[in-house]
């Protein structure tokens, strides 16, 4: 059942006692040597296949991209993250996490209007990479796209953010859908309930003790930061555990933006998720109640609330960085200097904005105007020289650029995108503000001699 998600960020509970991810078996008549009731390994195999298809994107090998796009091969290297010196990690392969996993065929399949042509996500992916492939480094001057930056934050929203909110957290989650009386699967050490909830934790990517961490040793630890090895080697047998001590992708940015504005998304939701995963261990393996039931999904509905508000925060910081790149695009164009840098910069910056404003419609969550309001403003390119932007695609697939305004112009739509975003999405942090800007923007234009419509 699709539905608007209500921003409401629940704060995080500074008297909550610190616990780790980590619990007994529960289901009953089990006879194995099992302990713990936790799996989330092929969680955490895709959190590998996305970092290391994001190192690779550079390199402009198609076939090598989508051995970690869309195969399921095994003895495929881990690429990212690797060991560094004071920074030792355990796994090298993708193997040594979960067989047989990739990311294309868990990837949303709904379309996306935010891209030329509306594709599905899983099409986008696939066209994002092959792109890349055709591209050099994976930057595109000419229609604007960095696809190291497209690939990676819209994975993260396709794949991660789609298939726990939409997926384990909401369909999963009704009554008749995977049982906490019954095994996962025939031979499993954990019952339905408890698994799927579990694999949803495993697509936000946290440590399993980051309620003893702080936002910013979170961020240290998925910078590979030898400072915080001890913080993130939390068992102490001296290497990093890709499966329950490193950082990954939506828990890096909700740290990430903690640790610079002192909100508490990262806490608001990993609190969530042990207090779901314990009430499902306090039922001893029996069927939750309707009772039961009803607290699980009010878990469940402060994990994705506060998950969208991380990625709506994103593409607000986003937003900000691009309006500050058109800023020093425009002082050194007055100056006659080189402008190459700057672009990239921008093309950068655009990329990541583009990527998280995709993301949040890649949940499958209906946005309303929102989404129609975010696809006008940011468009399908950034606003190139000459005030060209990419509008739609030809009969052959190629993109088709028309003249739409100056970058000026444009800088006043990042504005737009940021009380978009803030009101939509009531965002605490709102890091890399320009809202404050609008008048001086429209003066700008109205300065050159260009007319600027403020709705």
């Amino acid at each position: 059942m699709k539905k608007t998600i209500v921003s409401v960020l629940v704060a995080f509970s500074a008297s909550a006692m610190a616990q780790t991810y980590d619990y007994d078996v529960t289901l009953k008549d089990y006879q194995g040597d099992a302990k713990s009731s936790v799996s989330y390994g092929g969680q955490i195999a895709r959190h590998a296949l996305h970092n290391s298809l994001k190192k690779i994107i550079s390199d402009g090998d198609h076939v090598e991209m989508l051995k970690y796009l869309s195969s399921k091969e095994a003895g495929r290297a881990i690429i990212d993250p690797v060991s560094k010196d004071g920074f030792e990690i355990k796994q090298t392969s993708i193997d040594e996490l979960s067989k047989g996993k990739d990311l294309l065929s868990s990837a949303y399949d709904g379309v996306i209007t935010g891209w030329p042509g509306n594709p599905t996500a899983q099409e986008l992916l696939q066209e994002l990479v092959e792109l890349a492939s055709n591209s050099k480094k994976g930057y595109d001057p000419v229609n604007g796209y960095d696809y190291t930056q497209l690939v990676s934050k819209f994975t993260m929203g396709a794949v991660f953010y789609n298939k726990a909110v939409n997926h384990y957290l909401e369909e999963k989650l009704e009554a008749g859908q995977s049982p906490n009386d019954a095994p996962y699967v025939e031979g499993a050490y954990y019952t339905g309930t408890e698994h799927v909830w579990d694999e949803a934790f495993g697509y936000f990517g946290a440590p399993a003790n980051g309620l003893e961490l702080t936002p910013k040793e979170v961020v240290q630890i998925t910078k590979q930061n030898p400072e915080y090895f001890t913080k993130a080697d939390a068992n102490g047998d001296g290497v990093v555990d890709l499966k329950s001590e490193m950082a990954f992708a939506h828990a890096y940015y909700a740290a990430s933006i903690d640790a610079s504005a002192g909100t508490n998304y990262f806490h608001t939701i990993m609190q969530a998720f042990i207090d779901g995963r314990q009430l499902i261990a306090n039922a001893k393996g029996e069927r939750l109640t309707s009772a039961q039931r009803g607290e699980l999904k009010g878990y469940a509905a402060t994990i994705a609330t506060a998950w969208q508000q991380v990625i709506a925060e994103a593409a607000f910081k986003y937003a900000g960085s691009v309006y500050e790149d058109l800023e020093k695009i425009a002082v050194i164009e007055d100056a006659q200097g080189n402008v190459n840098n700057a672009f990239r910069s921008y093309v950068k910056h655009w990329g990541e904005l583009k990527g998280f404003a995709l993301s949040l419609e890649a949940a499958g969550r209906d946005l309303g105007n929102a989404q129609a309001g975010l696809d006008r403003l940011i468009g399908f390119s950034p606003v190139l020289f000459g005030g060209a932007q990419v509008v739609a695609l030809d009969g052959k697939g190629d993109f088709i650029q028309a003249n739409v305004g100056s970058m000026q112009e444009y800088k006043l739509n990042m504005i737009k995108v940021q009380n978009l975003l803030a009101q939509e999405f009531d965002l605490k942090a709102k890091l890399e503000d320009q809202t404050g800007g609008m008048s001086e923007v429209l003066n700008q234009i109205n300065a050159a001699g260009q007319s600027a419509e403020n709705d």
